[in-house]
């Protein structure tokens, strides 16, 4: 009867194999092993080929085909020219042997002597492990090449980012500066206050090509041989990833990923572990827009104000008291009025994380703002020296007390830290002594190393910070710098409002309820944080003033008392009643006027005006139904 089974005649060659010159070249296997098969008269011998594939990876085309022949039952014996063919993982080796085992399957390594028919040999698991480490030695030679270069401040990646082109030698990049007119376009759009998605849809619409299209033109880029499907497809992964480049600063940036000997892919690894070459190339982005921006996507600009756009405001208002973040909303009484309250106020149980909404009118806030730029502008240009003093006192006066609180802070954690650990030594001898059970050990245990990491992480971020304390003396010259940049303040755009405001911490009104009252609102701008131009300090009050003042709140609590006497015998909601009779109809008019304007705008839509569509029965195939 005639033998059907086939005698895989496999061959395996790698980049790092060709270096050891024409012995392990693919022509050169399979003459060996086709003579080695007409000499033993091994049945139906079929080549099976992976030519520069890793032995690490067994995902190989030519290794699956054959295995998937082993599966079938149509293997009768498999040569290759030595184990290391047939890979360098040896606990993978080792599974494939089993499996040929299993299967019944013959294998023979020609040059180690190895043949599965003729028994175990002993030697072949350290040969595995051999061949291993001829894989992991020669990845460690190449990393050491790769970290050599990428230590000398040269680019480790042979394409350019959007934005850039090779030079004639390929050492540098040169500055693309149609690419890099986009790439300034980008940020700039950011700047006042366009999400991804938004920034996406206007270069799509202006027709600018995708970085892979327009690099693919100057024969860079690593699809420059795909087909691309819409060369104006622009999204907002794209845009997201342009704005998170240093790069564009004109700094080379080295080891952002790493590769293991043996997946051969690329793990993205912490930026703490980057090598940054700064200056190395023309920059596309100056410092300060850059920070700005990465403070801008950092609080994202996802709660729009009602009307189907964001808030410039959005994203830089907190509340003093809680921290949490405020997030704006508009009035149901036919007025585009934004206004923005704490958001932990409102969180399930209402008011337990924090006691009241803070609530201010966006309006207001802005208009603060554009009178504290503009007395500051006019400060700086009236008396150009004592503006300087004054801005370097200021940031001076709060960087020493907010780092004096910082060390106190550190000293602190650090006590604690050492407590603790000296608490985890002591409850494991407890324990190890029997004087503490094991539930209550694991119990403490558990509670002390949560407290432990707590503190640790808090420790790194204070050491960063009291570290990076004098790198920052040097930005009230900034500030200065970013006011002269404009000559007038009458109109605060988005982008000036991102360059300007670092946050706003917000607090709760003097007195509740009332329309005539104080609001304290903290402006922090950057470089400098909190400055109040001499202009809008506080002044004492006169004895007059003050008087006056207590006269005012004396009114204020007799008519809130009256109120409540109002509320409690049933009169207030009487004339409540009476008011919003008369008010309803005038709101209801302005709301319909407002609504009539946004579905004008296409920013909602009605259900009642949905083109309507009669219910459509699936159609369920003979064989689903049974």
């Amino acid at each position: 009867m005639r033998n059907e089974k086939i005698t895989p005649l496999y061959e395996r060659l790698s980049r790092d194999d060709e270096l050891q010159g024409e012995s392990n070249s693919i022509s050169n296997q399979k003459k060996m092993l086709e003579d080695y098969a007409r000499r033993n008269g091994l049945p139906n011998p079929t080549h099976f080929t992976d030519d520069g594939v890793s032995g690490t990876r067994f995902d190989r085309p030519g290794f699956l085909a054959m295995m998937e022949e082993v599966e079938a039952g149509r293997v009768e014996a498999i040569v290759i020219k030595d184990m290391s063919r047939l890979g360098r993982d040896y606990l993978k080796v080792g599974q494939v042997m089993e499996i040929l085992r299993q299967r019944g399957v013959r294998l023979i390594a020609i040059n180690d002597g190895v043949d599965s028919l003729k028994g175990d040999d002993d030697f072949t698991p350290f040969r595995n492990i051999m061949n291993e480490f001829y894989a992991r030695d020669t990845s460690r030679k190449i990393r050491s090449v790769f970290k050599s270069k990428g230590m000398s401040g040269k680019h480790l990646t042979g394409t350019v980012i959007y934005g850039y082109l090779w030079d004639e030698k390929r050492e540098h990049w040169l500055v693309d500066e149609e690419a890099a007119e986009v790439v300034r376009r980008i940020f700039s759009l950011t700047m006042e206050g366009y999400g991804p998605y938004q920034i996406s849809k206007l270069l799509s619409e202006a027709k600018v090509e995708i970085p892979a299209v327009h690099l693919a033109r100057f024969d860079e880029g690593v699809n420059r041989t795909k087909p691309v499907k819409d060369p104006y497809g622009w999204g907002s992964s794209t845009i997201v990833n342009i704005l998170k480049k240093r790069e564009y600063l004109g700094h080379t940036i080295n080891f952002k990923t790493r590769k293991h000997f043996k997946d051969k892919k690329s793990h993205y690894v912490d930026e703490s572990e980057w090598t940054i070459f700064e200056n190395t190339h023309e920059a596309i982005i100056d410092q300060e827009t850059f920070d700005n921006v990465q403070r801008i996507r950092a609080n994202v600009r996802r709660y729009p104000d009602g009307w189907g756009e964001a808030h410039p405001l959005t994203g830089l208002m907190y509340c003093a008291d809680c921290g949490g973040k405020m997030y704006v909303h508009r009035v149901n009484n036919g007025k585009r009025d934004p206004q923005f309250t704490c958001s932990q106020y409102s969180k399930i149980p209402c008011g337990t994380l924090c006691g009241t909404q803070h609530r201010i009118r966006a309006e207001a806030v802005l208009t603060l703002i554009t009178d504290m730029l503009r007395a500051i502008a006019e400060y700086s240009k009236n008396d150009r020296a004592e503006f300087i003093r004054t801005v370097q006192e200021t940031q001076a006066a709060q960087q020493t007390a907010d780092i004096s609180k910082k060390r106190k802070r550190l000293a602190a954690a650090q006590k604690r830290a050492g407590e603790l650990e000296r608490l985890i030594c002591k409850i494991y001898e407890d324990n190890a002594l029997g004087k503490l059970p094991d539930a209550r050990y694991e119990a403490l245990d558990t509670q002390y190393a949560k407290e432990q990491d707590a503190l640790n992480a808090e420790i790194t971020e204070l050491e960063k910070a009291v570290t990076g304390y004098e790198q920052s003396r040097k930005s009230a010259e900034k500030f200065i710098a970013l006011i002269d940049k404009y000559e007038n303040f009458d109109t605060l755009t988005n982008t000036m409002l991102n360059e300007f405001v670092e946050k706003i911490l917000v607090h709760e009104r003097a007195r509740k309820g009332s329309q005539d009252t104080t609001q304290e609102v903290e402006i922090y701008f950057n470089f400098v944080g909190r400055y109040i131009p001499p202009a809008l300090q506080p002044v004492p009050l006169t004895p007059e003033e003050q008087e006056e003042l207590r006269k005012k709140e004396e009114r204020k609590d007799r008519l809130h008392q009256n109120y409540l006497r109002r509320k409690a015998n049933g009169k207030q909601k009487e004339w409540e009643e009476r008011y919003n009779a008369k008010r309803k109809a005038k709101m209801e008019a302005a709301k319909a006027a407002i609504r009539a304007e946004d579905m004008e705008k296409g920013i909602f839509t009605t259900v009642s005006q949905l083109p309507r569509q009669e219910p459509r029965k699936a159609t369920v195939s003979a064989s689903a139904a049974v």
